[in-house]
């Protein structure tokens, strides 16, 4: 949708409040029907509906007695985000000061008065609207309107009142009547609050989960509401009625579930599930085929915890506990699963105790209790990771958290699908990572492997056709853990904190704490001491050892001030710092600071290669040019037509279309200055011929369709716009940064092997982690290859070429971006010699011209020059074929060979 801003109040909401794109397309066509509908509650919807369709004709119909707009937008796009942007505009645009939100369930009910009343609270919805930071909105609620209104809040007219209520609150009784409470006569207003609301000229109902509302009972309490404007938000536009879904009629603006996929902004659903199973064979073992789908489901699961885990410690983020969703038939089913899952057979017991069930049957303490669960399940303290629920997870229910659904009922429609769909799909990050595991949500379904297939096919199917897992039941399950390798001197630490747990003799295990906290604190001073020296060999001058001796005194003092070893620990730091310097020289490489990115230049806009306009299309004639005028007294008399002088601009042709390209953000004049005249020229020769050479007629042409033309024109250019050449810069310099730990992914129970042994294939080594190194930066590596393993060999084994030490660098190590800068190249490794350090990428013989190739080169090469400048040793980057890689060659020859 082309983005117009209809006024600054618009503008200035979408800036601030940093709204998506389908955000700020729904606030725009608010914007656009604002101008023109007559928001009061009396309003003529005949003559309301004419004026919406005009421009928004998949609104057919308001189905209401008031006027009121569907905004469809998936689940996971941010619908509370654009309620409070809704308000913000009508309220600063249109003075409006009443609003009245609905909320299906007292799930979200609980959730928007959070959103919309605390500036605390991070998913606040008017952060950084200034009108709202100094007089903030009253937020009158199902809970308190009564006190508000004997409070007189309701009296101040120079504040907003958002109400927020749902339906259950409307409809709650007064104590011994049938009146909704609501509606019962309150002696400070002189009327029933619901009488109120219905008074009020400016009342903008907004319904969340609007599909909930479309029963009669609901209707009729909106309608009597009486409200200026309505507006629905709703991830699912459509009511069930048996097994047909009916289309709202009065939707402005869809944004649907494949939409928000394609744009990234939810997880992307994969379908798991297995070739060549007949569930037909379980016909008579409902159960057994249950928990099939359950060992698969879980496996998954499993899988997908590690990955989690292991992404988020490389990439130094928050934890995500992932959970499964299981759905079932009824409540007995549910019982039934639970048992299934805390089995000890299952797992081995490991679910024993960390899953739940959540249905309509529950009441009291064990419905108060599971619901607390649900709301923490995204706490790491939180130990449930299986849900099982019966139909009762649908709207409000806000986790990021839920990676794999197990459907062991089939859904009864399309909105229960996309619903539970919907459930898993917001993202725990707030974005997609690039990573796989971290982006997609699982749903394993074992039913219909090919009707599956065929769906995905499909070009509306929500599963792509890449995105099937094929569950190989025959392959055994190889559970996984997190390992992580810390650099050797944090590693020898941690080894020495075991060690002092086995002393018996008190007063040794007390020097040993003591010895051990003093060589902590001056590794934690030494790791920040980076940008403070040239480098790390630096800190052997007595100058510098005394700066971290006084930083570590300064450290022991704030942080351990009550601590009985605080003196004894500042004197054993002077005895120790000689040699904790020199364990920290020998075990790291100097790696300056320096981040490359792409230049970012002035905005010269785009740029365009030559080409001829396709005028095909440019048949615009001049309109007609006669006035007609007929009495408005005598209907019978004939109309009087008169010619007038064709409407052209005084303004040359050429300049009228260059005008309307330029309009465009992208197309600056003076860098296709050429190329606009000459498209402009080729469309006035066009549009002369359609009008016979006429110059009036072609004048007329141009100046009344010239906004088309320049739109044409735009269109065209934007296929042959030419990419500028990449420049690649450092745009941070510190000195030297310390060494990051590894983190892999290992099989649970396995030893770490020697790099001496050898595997057969490479998939054999990419799953061990390999130990016994001794020049290594780290104790433990993982290799991606063979050559990678044998290159490590080879440094270790190799004697004559002065290696030092090297590292299998951590991911973000390194910062070296290539491909526009946004993709960050992690080198293979590092290796120090006497004379220089060098930056090692095994490649595959035959890629090595590969374009992505030589394009990280091309950043690696630019970090080396920049690292050359800072460092004391020289960098270079040493691009080496995997055949000339094996561990009896030397690393000088292949430096010698392949080195520049």
């Amino acid at each position: 949708m082309e983005r117009k801003y209809y006024d600054n109040v618009q503008r200035t909401i979408s800036n601030v409040l940093s709204l998506r794109p389908p955000q700020a397309d729904s606030l725009q066509i608010l914007a656009d029907l604002a101008r023109t509908l007559d928001l009061h509650p009396d309003a003529d919807p005949v003559a309301e509906i004419a004026k919406v369709k005009k421009n928004y004709p998949t609104c057919a119909d308001f189905e209401r007695d008031f006027v009121s707009l569907t905004f469809a937008l998936a689940t996971g796009v941010g619908k509370t985000r654009l309620m409070g942007a809704f308000i913000a505009y009508l309220h600063m645009k249109k003075g409006i000061k009443n609003f009245f939100v609905l909320a299906p369930n007292l799930t979200i009910y609980n959730k928007l008065i959070t959103d919309l009343s605390e500036p605390t609270h991070p998913k606040y919805v008017f952060k950084g609207i200034g009108k709202f930071v100094m007089t903030p909105p009253v937020i009158i609620t199902g809970d308190n309107y009564e006190k508000a209104s004997v409070g007189g809040l309701l009296k101040n007219d120079d504040v907003v009142h958002i109400n927020i209520f749902n339906i259950s609150k409307i409809n709650k009784k007064a104590s011994g009547t049938s009146t909704p409470k609501i509606k019962k006569l309150s002696e400070y207003i002189g009327e029933s609050y619901f009488d109120y609301l219905s008074g009020l000229d400016d009342l903008v109902v907004i319904m969340d989960e609007s599909h909930q509302y479309r029963a009669k009972r609901g209707m009729e309490v909106i309608n009597e509401l009486r409200p200026a404007i309505g507006l629905e938000l709703t991830a699912t536009p459509q009511i069930e009625k048996g097994a047909k879904s009916i289309k709202f009629k009065n939707v402005v603006y869809e944004y649907p579930l494949s939409a928000a996929m394609n744009d990234g902004y939810v997880k992307e659903p994969f379908v798991a599930t297995r070739a060549n199973f007949e569930p037909a064979d379980f016909k008579d073992r409902p159960l057994e085929l249950d928990r099939i789908k359950l060992l698969d489901g879980i496996r998954l699961h499993n899988d997908t915890r590690t990955k989690l885990d292991l992404w988020a410690r490389q990439n130094e983020q928050k934890i995500v506990k992932p959970f499964v969703l299981v759905v079932a038939k009824d409540t007995h089913h549910a019982a039934e699963i639970k048992n299934i899952l805390e089995d000890s057979s299952f797992y081995n017991g490991y679910y024993q105790g960390k899953v739940m069930e959540i249905h309509s049957n529950q009441k009291g303490d064990e419905k108060e209790e599971n619901v607390e669960q649900l709301l923490t399940l995204e706490s790491p303290e939180n130990k449930i990771e299986v849900v099982i629920h019966v139909n009762m997870l649908k709207e409000g229910w806000d986790v990021t958290n839920l990676y794999t659904i197990i459907p062991l009922r089939t859904s009864a429609s399309k909105t229960l699908t996309e619903q539970t769909l919907g459930r898993g799909l917001r993202l725990p990050y707030g974005k997609r990572v690039g990573d796989t595991h971290v982006d997609r949500l699982t749903i394993v379904h074992h039913d219909k492997y090919d009707a599956i297939i065929d769906a995905a096919n499909k070009e509306d199917s929500l599963i792509k056709r890449g995105n099937i897992i094929t569950i190989d039941a025959s392959a055994n399950y190889v559970p996984k853990e997190v390992f992580e390798s810390y650099s050797n001197v944090e590693t020898e630490i941690k080894k020495e904190e075991k060690r002092i747990e086995t002393i018996a003799d008190e007063s040794d295990k007390k020097t040993a704490k003591v010895n051990l906290g003093a060589k902590k604190i001056l590794h934690e001073v030494i790791m920040q001491s980076g940008s403070d020296t040239a480098s790390s060999a630096h800190l052997r001058i007595g100058e510098q050892k005394a700066k971290l001796l006084a930083k570590a005194k300064e450290k022991l003092m704030s942080r351990d001030q009550n601590s009985l070893f605080v003196e004894e620990e500042i004197k054993a730091c002077a005895l120790i710092i000689d040699q904790t310097v020199e364990d920290h020289i020998q075990n790291t490489i100097d790696i300056p600071r320096i981040t490359i990115t792409p230049k970012e230049g002035e905005d010269d806009g785009l740029s365009f290669s030559d080409f001829d306009l396709d005028v095909k299309n440019f048949t615009f004639g001049p309109g007609t040019n006669e006035i007609i005028t007929k009495s408005l007294e005598k209907s019978d008399k004939q109309a009087e037509r008169l010619t007038a002088k064709m409407y052209r601009s005084n303004e040359p042709l050429t300049h009228q279309i260059i005008g309307a390209v330029i309009n465009a953000d992208d197309i600056l004049y003076d860098a296709n200055k050429a190329l606009l005249f000459k498209l402009a020229n080729q469309a006035i020769k066009k549009i002369s011929e359609v009008n016979g050479g006429d110059e009036d007629a072609t004048a007329s042409a141009v100046s009344r369709k010239v906004r088309d033309i320049g739109d044409m024109i735009t269109e065209q250019m934007r296929k042959h716009k030419e990419e500028p050449p990449l420049e690649l810069i450092p745009t941070v310099v510190e000195n030297y940064v310390p060494i990051k730990k590894q983190t892999f992914e290992k099989i649970k129970g396995e030893p770490v092997y020697p790099y001496t042994q050898s595997f057969e294939t490479a998939s054999e080594i990419r799953s061990k982690v390999f130990g016994g190194f001794k020049k290594s930066c780290h104790p433990e590596y993982k290799f991606d290859s063979k050559t990678e393993k044998d290159f490590a060999t080879l440094l270790e084994n190799d004697s004559q070429s002065g290696i030092i030490k090297w590292l299998r660098p951590a991911p973000k190590q390194f910062a070296i971006y290539w491909d526009k800068g946004s993709k960050l190249y992690e080198p293979d490794f590092i290796v120090e010699t006497n004379e220089a350090i060098y930056m090692v990428e095994p490649k595959m013989k035959k890629e090595m011209e590969a374009a992505d190739v030589l394009a990280k080169k091309k950043a690696a090469d630019l970090y080396c020059k920049y690292a050359t400048e800072f460092a004391i040793k020289p960098w270079k980057y040493l691009l080496i074929p995997h055949d000339a890689i094996a561990p009896s060659k030397d690393f000088s020859f292949l430096v010698k060979i392949h080195g520049k």
